[in-house]
């Protein structure tokens, strides 16, 4: 019996060893969909994002980064979803096919590469196979190629189909077909306002054939009413022939350009003449040079695969050069009206300042040209300096719905959009980048602080009623992350000044070193002054070990984790708590228990069929960009032992959990340093 039931172990663990293996570090398959519990996932480049359906040639959304309307819900300005131009339909001898005509169907997302690829079967007629891509190299441009495998002679119609979304508005519609010597260009082109008027946004599509010219289909257009139009054509397929087309097109607003109409079709002229080929290999290589920065885990293939998604979500909801700053769902949606929190600043922006600092940099500069805005806020609220919004749109001016009271009272923002400045300087070294733009933030806000606090005597410069960072705490006093996140904000604020050998306002490091941080009769850093031990939602005191390092001595920051860490319900909290908690174990030296909460920061919050991350356990929001920011935080900070100092990012001691063998972290910094931990 022992021999059988040794038999039965060995054979387990070989299936579960099997399966493990069997988990690709790139490729994530969803082999068996529900279209009733089917979460998509997105192919962005840092512009468009595209979100996944479950049906044939279907894509849920369209969303692109910095287009905003006064609409919907809470009476500010949120995200649009913007024209869909993979929007199509195969019609095969006749009939089009739905997802009740197909089978095996299956979807994979290769995220080396941002493809994602259906295949599916009709019948005993034809083998389907698509791939579309939201081309890295041309930021207002996606592609869609189409392969279809004849199993008996058929004939298809295939389209490609604009309508314009519910909330637009003065929809206008055109077809143009430019011919040249060598080629024919049809191009399927629409237009509409935004809601209030205040956006034009256009979106153009063409085709794109293998046949020579002269011998390419016949492109016929089709409209059907104000709102929407096509074109299609229609091609004979031979018995075990392979034929291939592909549509490819383009998205801008007039937030964007100033000729909207015209670029738009520009661009997809541009992409069409580029041809299929050159544009699948020049987004391939820009993938390429994202994957020079990257975490490699030797010994868990299903965290590997988790972590390499997380990065792949943050890669494609950012772009260098754009000034623009993704919001907590990044483009997977509308979610949070995608408005930019403290989640880009204090979240994502540190692990892309370590991978990619010319990425985090349009972060940080999305903040400075809304500078002005902040400052404005400020002086509504008769405060010095610059006070920037808890959510802010395109125009920084305050975006949070009225309801909600962390708009007028979540002061720990300013702070926050500060200290990322801080530690973009610490990393690049850029002392012009300090001078030019970190130094205006940073002087601004700490004379936000500096004006803020109530000076009720020496220790005693309170900032009271505020909401906390633990957003549970509504209009309390002395927060302990505000608290601290103002000291670091006003000391940063003095050493850029010295660095670039201007005077700092002495009164910033008086006013610092005044600020009370709490604590309770059993040494715990208290939360804030009415603190009583109730439950916390998200991470605050803990903040001041890291990112803050107003905590240092490590049985304070493991007496603080082991009272928060029992304070924090196992539902409606967000995902990013947890990945503190994994960074500090893991620096404290205790892997095991960093793990634990590595797993449980994503694990429970996973959703089928691509294990994207919702923002609480059991939730049905994704893509959570935000927790994704806190977990790879916790590889790179807290497995990783990366630290950000101000002489640049330096390495410190480090836990793994037993079960990982290594953990390699390449392109880091503006070096390109590579960083092992074993």
């Amino acid at each position: 019996m022992k021999r059988t039931l040794f038999l039965l172990t060995v054979a387990m663990v070989s299936i579960v060893n099997t399966f493990a293996q069997n988990v690709s570090p790139w490729i994530i398959k969803a082999d068996k969909i529900d279209p009733a519990n089917y979460y998509g996932i997105t192919v962005a480049n840092g512009m468009i994002g595209i979100v996944s359906s479950p049906e044939p040639f279907k894509v849920k959304n369209v969303v692109l980064a910095g287009a905003y309307d006064l609409y919907g819900r809470g009476r500010v300005s949120n995200f649009l979803n913007s024209f869909n131009l993979l929007n199509m339909y195969l019609e095969v001898d006749g009939r089009r096919l739905d997802a009740k005509m197909v089978s095996n169907f299956r979807q994979e997302l290769d995220m080396q590469h941002a493809a994602m690829t259906t295949s599916f079967d009709y019948g005993d007629k034809a083998t389907i196979k698509y791939t579309y891509y939201s081309l890295r190299q041309l930021p207002f441009t996606v592609l869609m190629d189409v392969a279809v495998t004849a199993k008996k002679p058929i004939n298809i119609t295939a389209a490609s189909v604009m309508e314009a979304p519910d909330a637009l508005k003065q929809v206008e519609n055109y077809y143009n077909e430019i011919d040249r010597p060598h080629v024919t260009i049809s191009l399927l082109t629409s237009t509409a306002k935004s809601p209030t008027g205040k956006l034009q946004l256009c979106a153009s599509t063409s085709f794109l054939f293998n046949e020579p010219h002269g011998q390419e289909p016949r492109v016929i257009h089709e409209m059907w009413d104000n709102n929407m139009h096509l074109m299609k054509f229609s091609h004979q397929i031979g018995a075990g022939q392979t034929y291939s087309y592909g549509v490819t097109g383009s998205s801008i607003t007039s937030a964007h350009h100033p000729d909207p109409l015209n670029e738009a079709e520009r661009l997809t002229i541009f992409a069409l003449l580029e041809g299929k080929e050159r544009l699948i290999k020049f987004h391939n290589k820009a993938w390429d040079e994202l994957w020079k920065s990257d975490i490699q885990i030797e010994g868990d293939d299903q965290a590997q695969q988790d972590v390499h998604s997380m990065l792949y979500h943050l890669y494609s909801f950012s772009r260098e050069g754009t000034a623009l700053s993704p919001s907590p769902m990044g483009l997977s949606g509308l979610g949070y009206n995608g408005h930019v929190f403290w989640d880009t600043d204090l979240w994502m922006f540190p692990a892309m300042l370590v991978l990619h600092p010319e990425i985090a940099k349009s972060m940080v500069e999305y903040r400075f040209e809304r500078l002005e805005s902040a400052r404005k806020n400020a002086f509504s609220h008769g405060y010095k300096g610059a006070m920037f919004p808890w959510e802010s749109a395109d125009s920084g001016v305050e975006e949070t719905p009225v309801w909600a009271l962390s708009g007028p009272f979540e002061h720990h923002i300013s702070a926050d959009v500060a200290n990322a400045a801080w530690a973009y300087y610490c990393v690049t070294q850029d002392k012009q980048w300090l001078r030019e733009k970190g130094w205006p933030l940073l002087s601004a806000t700490a004379d936000f602080w500096a004006s803020r606090v109530e000076r009720n005597g020496a220790g005693h410069y309170d900032i009271k009623n505020v909401v906390a960072a633990d957003e549970w705490a509504e209009n309390i006093d002395n927060n302990a992350f505000t608290n601290a996140a103002a000291k670091a904000n006003l000391m940063n604020a003095t050493a850029a000044a010295g660095i670039l050998g201007v005077k700092a306002d002495a009164d910033w490091a008086h006013v610092a070193q005044n600020i009370p941080i709490l604590k309770m009769s059993n040494g715990v850093t208290q939360e804030h002054a009415q603190y009583k031990g109730e439950g916390i939602k998200q991470a605050d005191v803990n903040l001041l070990a890291y990112p803050l390092k107003a905590i240092t001595d490590p049985a304070q920051i493991k007496k603080d984790l082991e009272y928060y860490e029992s304070r924090v319900p196992n539902e409606g909290t967000p995902a990013m708590t947890q990945g503190v908690f994994a960074l500090l174990y893991a620096r404290l030296g205790n892997g095991e228990k960093a793990y634990h909460w590595f797993k449980d920061a994503y694990e429970p919050n996973l959703n089928p069929p691509f294990r994207v991350i919702a923002e609480t356990k059991g939730g049905t929001n994704p893509y959570f960009a935000t927790g994704a920011g806190g977990i790879i935080q916790a590889m790179l900070m807290g497995f990783g032992g990366l630290d950000i100092t101000p002489q640049g990012i330096t390495q410190i001691k480090s836990k793994l959990p037993s079960n990982w063998k290594s953990l390699k972290i390449t392109g880091v910094g503006v070096n390109k340093a590579t960083y092992t931990v074993k």
